[in-house]
């Protein structure tokens, strides 16, 4: 034990670790504010905290870190490929699907609550005044009976009925005003009245009402009836944009003849004219694309005539009258 309580470093041939030269360069170099720092006491050497400022300096001017990017950041740039194309356009599509179902169903919701609430359909159109010694002929609601599919198109086509209704009340102000500058127009002024009076609910009767019920009810029958009598009041919009004088309109060959007598009546007649011709070439185009829907629905003229035989039949004037015939036939072979 004794060997072991002896001091190493007293034997001269022992040497000294501390002693090597490489100890001995990197203590040389150490700061002597490093020598003299005690930390258990307070004090702080002078020269730490001159040191201090210009370590936070170097960090303030320090640039940041930039990441480059790498191949796997840069994959998420790509361009779908058409596999994933397709697949959001399939998941768009179910989407526009179950949307049109659902504003379906709201559909049919609203209009069993209208049932309920009134005990039945009640007519509502004209919406006249309850005081009104007449009341409403017709139930007319678009957003209830037609489907959502065709709404949009049926209230472009009410909506052209309307201009329909109002370019016949501005023909008979241009009439008129003919009329009261040129006596010898009141033939025509007389006619514009009995166009305005008898166009108007014959229009909504024959063309507009077939349409909303073959919209309503998918009748292949009344599809027929629409296209048949809007032909009929496309060849009217024509001759009335003409304007044949003593025809009661005020077409361009009107507006015309007019301004050799007044210039201020015959603008008037010739922006009439204008809208006789807007009429017609509307009414064109909303029967061509009323002809591409019916096209998609699966109608046909053969389920026209099978509607009209079964409508026929279901009548009870015509079954009353088919009974009788019967009967008489019977009667005369006895």
């Amino acid at each position: 034990m004794s060997d072991f309580d002896s001091n190493p470093f007293a034997d001269p041939e022992v040497s000294n670790p501390f002693q090597d030269p490489s100890v001995t360069r990197v203590t040389q170099n150490v700061p002597s504010a490093l020598e003299e720092y005690n930390p258990f006491t307070d004090g702080k050497p002078a020269s730490l905290a001159a040191m201090a400022p210009k370590a936070v300096g170097a960090a303030i001017h320090a640039q940041p870190a930039i990441m480059n990017p790498t191949e796997d950041t840069l994959s998420y740039a790509q361009p779908p490929t058409q596999e994933q194309a397709r697949i959001a356009e399939e998941l768009l599509r179910r989407q526009e699907d179950l949307e049109r179902k659902a504003a379906e169903l709201d559909r049919r919701e609203r209009e069993m609550q209208s049932l309920s609430a009134s005990g039945g359909r009640k007519n509502n159109w004209p919406p006249l005044p309850e005081k009104f010694p007449v009341g409403p002929c017709f139930y007319h609601d678009i957003t209830v009976d037609i489907p959502v599919d065709f709404q949009k198109t049926v209230k472009i086509i009410y909506y052209l009925w309307m201009f329909h209704s109002g370019t016949l009340f501005a023909n008979l102000i241009g009439c008129m005003a003919w009329f009261i500058v040129d006596s010898s127009r009141g033939g025509d002024f007389g006619l514009a009245i009995l166009w305005l009076l008898l166009f108007t609910p014959c229009s909504f009767v024959c063309w507009y009402r077939p349409l909303y019920g073959a919209f309503r009810s998918d009748s292949s029958f009344r599809f027929f009836i629409f296209f048949f009598v809007y032909v009929c009041q496309v060849g009217v919009y024509v001759v009335q944009a003409i304007g044949l004088t003593g025809w009661g309109a005020s077409g361009w060959i009107s507006a015309l003849t007019c301004l050799n007598t007044s210039i201020a009546v015959g603008i008037i007649m010739i922006l009439i004219a204008g809208l006789f011709t807007a009429l017609a070439v509307m009414s064109l185009i909303m029967f061509k694309k009323v002809h591409g829907m019916y096209r998609t629905t699966g109608a046909s003229f053969e389920k026209a005539q099978q509607e009209f035989a079964s409508g026929v039949m279901s009548n009870k004037t015509v079954q009353t009258a088919a009974a009788r015939a019967a009967q008489e036939s019977f009667k005369e072979q006895i």
